[in-house]
């Protein structure tokens, strides 16, 4: 899935000022969750349910 219609790609807030190469994210679309590398934004996306989207962040966020 190289190109998303419609996607509404963005960034993690916390990939900072370090060149900005990270994953983005488009979940504006519905029932799908894209995610793409940055560098290659016209390569290929991994695409998600909201809900397993929702549980890998609840995974790997750190706790407060």
């Amino acid at each position: 899935m190289a190109e998303v219609a419609g996607a509404q790609w963005r960034k993690s807030t916390r990939s900072g000022d370090n060149g900005g190469d990270c994953v983005e994210v488009a979940d504006n679309l519905p029932g799908l969750v894209a995610v793409r590398d940055s560098k290659d934004p016209s390569g290929p996306a991994l695409s998600f349910s909201p809900a397993a989207w929702a549980s890998f962040v609840r995974s790997v966020k750190p706790a407060h």
